[in-house]
């Protein structure tokens, strides 16, 4: 499944990239903020009262999460600002690199991970999830390409462009091994989905592999340059972590309501229909804690 994966910004058709530093970002300004809501607040730790809790996002990947200018934007952000909005407390967005995310989270340098995580049962040993959207695994390739995807076992025969440390890229180094030797699935790694975007731009990669609304953001965006290569497969939840502790338990439950909240209330549906992603939404029900398929 995915990080699913996210697009590193439109820079990837002008043959840009760049590294993420861990940096602090305002956040994109939003009409769409959700209110205060006393009995989710009772909810929050005291720890975490009063204070700025931290929360890492790896922002190339848009409309999840990108950078416009200096200023952080996409429905993960929108919703982290209106959970901290619904639950009164202070959030500073840092921007990250994707694989060092749950690593922060775990060692306590940050408080939440919010960056198109999907939720699956290896990565819920590292920390708490808090189930609120889904996507599957998208796949797409150059415009003039006649290559196609129809399953992971399509891939045989051609190169695979990943980003690091996503469910993209395990999934598609199991399909290398299982292929012939006749055959070979060439696996192509990097930091960045700005850099696997170029990749396939430049025809060094015959296919892109990312979480399925982001791919179709790629292309969306791509002004030609890219097609969708096949329909989506594994669709399974996204999650916001949090730490293992109990205090991060906790929080994890507090974001859980705040998020129901914002279902009952309208912003929730506000939020991802304004960046064109409601085929992912969750009811109510489904905003689980830890709730990974696989």
């Amino acid at each position: 499944m995915q990080r699913f994966t996210r697009f590193r910004q439109v820079l990837v058709v002008a043959g840009v990239a760049s590294l993420m530093l861990a940096t602090s970002v305002s956040a994109g300004a939003s009409s769409i903020s959700g209110k205060y809501n006393a009995a989710d607040a009772k909810l929050v730790p005291t720890v975490y009262k009063g204070t700025t809790l931290q929360v890492a996002t790896d922002a190339t990947y848009a409309p999840d999460e990108s950078m416009n200018g200096s200023t952080m934007v996409g429905f993960d952000v929108d919703l982290m600002y209106a959970v901290a909005k619904t639950l009164n407390i202070k959030v500073k967005e840092d921007n990250v690199t994707f694989d060092s995310i749950l690593l922060g989270v775990g060692d306590g340098r940050y408080q939440i991970g919010n960056s198109s995580f999907t939720d699956e049962k290896s990565r819920e040993k590292q920390v708490n999830f808090v189930d609120y959207f889904q996507a599957g695994e998208g796949v797409y390739a150059k415009s003039s390409s006649t290559a196609k995807f129809t399953g992971l076992k399509s891939f045989c025969g051609s190169s695979v462009a990943v980003e690091i440390q996503t469910t993209e890229q395990s999934d598609a180094q199991k399909t290398a091994k299982a292929c012939s030797s006749s055959k070979k699935l060439t696996v192509l790694s990097y930091p960045t989905q700005t850099e696997a975007d170029l990749s396939v731009s430049s025809g060094h990669a015959t296919f892109g592999f990312l979480d399925s609304q982001v791919a179709g953001y790629v292309v969306s965006q791509s002004k030609g340059v890219f097609k969708l290569a096949g329909k989506a497969i594994e669709v399974a939840p996204y999650g916001i972590a949090t730490p293992k502790s109990a205090n991060g338990k906790q929080l994890a439950v507090a974001i859980q309501a705040a998020i129901q909240t914002l279902i009952a209330n309208g912003t929730y549906g506000t939020i991802l229909k304004k960046y064109g992603v409601t085929a992912g939404a969750l009811s109510s029900s489904q905003i689980v804690l830890n709730g990974a398929l696989s």
